[in-house]
């Protein structure tokens, strides 16, 4: 059991938390000014948790099928027999009971919204065999967090949380593809629909630059109205850098280098700007 366990977090790239688990944070110590209680970090960072591994869950079970014919995934646990997909059904369900009961606690709207990143996790898979915009639905369900976190810390909705968000979703549009760059050639021949199959390579990368270009102003705005200090936008700025690094780092090298940039550079991007944003605040 301890084994399966473990062998299903490896398979959903548990580590890949660090991307929207950092900017929960953000959006939590944002609306508090401050620094959140103990019980809002527990139940945000157990609603995170579990929404994730519901939501990969749910993709693993439906790309399984497609999973199984592409030489770079076919590995993967149900594909290659190592778990079943009645136990990862069960994980899966498991989780969204979980991550159901934390909206519950953290508060009646949190509650009432909570079918919406159930949705959102469950067209995700569904619009990658219809529309290349399937980068921007996966970001909106990233986005998710740094407005989740802030109900879960105000009750309410303002603009400061839907700016963070639509920052995160530009900047998970655009690392998604450049991470479907590896597939180009499958993604054509199975019909499988990603902005790198539509428009090509030179064309995402463009574009990546277009919309990290737009997460950093919709941050720097949402940073300006809330009323951050220096710490907060050298955090902006670090973020610049490091996803420009990770730009030059595929054009220079192509998908040999995808796993530094969609991995490493990723996570200095949301642990730099949560880090900034402690700073900033708390310090």
């Amino acid at each position: 059991m301890i084994k399966k366990t473990i062998l299903f977090f490896k398979d959903i790239k548990f580590e890949h938390s660090l991307f929207a688990l950092p900017f929960a944070y953000l959006g939590l110590i944002m609306a508090e000014n401050g620094m959140p209680s103990s019980r809002l970090w527990f139940w945000v960072t157990l609603a995170m948790v579990s929404f994730r591994t519901f939501a990969m869950g749910i993709n693993r079970l439906f790309d399984a099928a497609i999973d199984a014919k592409n030489p770079r995934t076919r590995d993967r646990a149900i594909p290659s027999g190592r778990l079943s997909k009645r136990a990862v059904t069960a994980t899966a369900a498991i989780s969204l009971a979980v991550f159901e009961y934390c909206a519950f606690i953290l508060g009646p709207l949190c509650f009432l919204l909570s079918p919406v990143p159930f949705i959102l996790a469950v067209f995700y898979p569904t619009m990658k065999r219809i529309s290349w915009g399937s980068h921007f639905v996966l970001g909106s369900v990233l986005a998710i967090a740094p407005y989740g976190a802030w109900i879960a810390s105000r009750g309410g909705f303002d603009l400061v949380p839907f700016l963070l968000s639509l920052g995160v979703i530009f900047w998970v549009a655009g690392f998604d593809m450049v991470y479907a760059l590896q597939d180009i050639e499958f993604d054509r021949a199975e019909g499988l629909r990603s902005f790198p199959e539509r428009f090509g390579k030179d064309l995402t990368l463009t574009a990546t630059r277009i919309l990290h270009l737009f997460s950093v102003i919709f941050w720097t705005v949402a940073g300006y109205l809330n009323g951050q200090g220096i710490f907060f936008f050298g955090g902006i700025l670090l973020a610049a850098l490091f996803m420009n690094r990770s730009h030059r780092l595929v054009r220079s090298f192509g998908t040999a280098k995808i796993n530094e940039a969609f991995f490493v550079m990723n996570v200095i991007v949301s642990l730099g700007l949560f880090v900034a944003t402690s700073v900033d605040i708390i310090f």
